[in-house]
């Protein structure tokens, strides 16, 4: 019986779309994965929970799950980037301080916005936060991509760089507080390389 667990345990993430429906069903089990990963300070979670409830209702919303043996390991998701989106807003006005109306529009005028990728820690380093990013973008007929990401130097900002995102914003905070962000951004499609 144990060798019959094991195989089971040890069986191959499988990435794969979900509608909005089954994005809200397992949102417990997403925001299950997005806690170990982030360790987000006490009393997060339930604002996070409204956050990606709304996402699941903006345009063009895509997301992708990897499960193992029907348990979410790790998701990705965006929508695409408009006025009145808190995130587009914020980002397109410090990016207008800093380069003006043409560099703000260039990024933020027709973009896909990837809202999360997270990745469970015990998951980490296989590959599949690349391919729950690669999967999320193929296909999308948007000029360009932008994401936020901890302004530090993580697997993840390795695996974006590796992509060709480029940063747009650092030591950037969000108002309300909280640590220090990066804002990248490429234009697709996106790079192949792999670092």
């Amino acid at each position: 019986m144990r060798p019959a667990f094991r195989a089971r345990r040890e069986a191959s993430p499988q990435i794969r779309e979900i509608d909005r429906r089954g994005f809200l069903r397992r949102l417990d089990a997403l925001l299950a994965t997005y806690e170990a990963a982030m360790l987000p300070p006490p009393g997060q979670m339930p604002g996070r929970h409204m956050i990606m409830e709304r996402h699941a209702g903006y345009p063009a919303f895509r997301a992708f799950i990897a499960e193992r043996s029907r348990s979410v390991i790790g998701f990705s998701y965006g929508f695409h980037g408009e006025s009145g989106q808190w995130w587009h807003d914020v980002v397109r006005a410090e990016l207008f301080k800093i380069g003006g109306e043409e560099h703000a529009r260039h990024w933020l005028d027709d973009t896909w916005e990837v809202a999360e990728l997270h990745v469970h820690p015990a998951a980490q380093g296989r590959g599949l936060g690349r391919g729950l990013i690669t999967s999320l973008c193929a296909g999308r007929t948007e000029r360009t991509m932008v994401l936020s990401t901890l302004d530090a130097q993580t697997p993840a900002r390795n695996l974006y760089r590796s992509l060709g995102l480029v940063d747009l914003l650092t030591d950037f905070r969000f108002p309300g507080g909280g640590p220090a962000y990066a804002v990248m951004g490429a234009e697709f499609p996106l790079s192949s390389r792999r670092e």
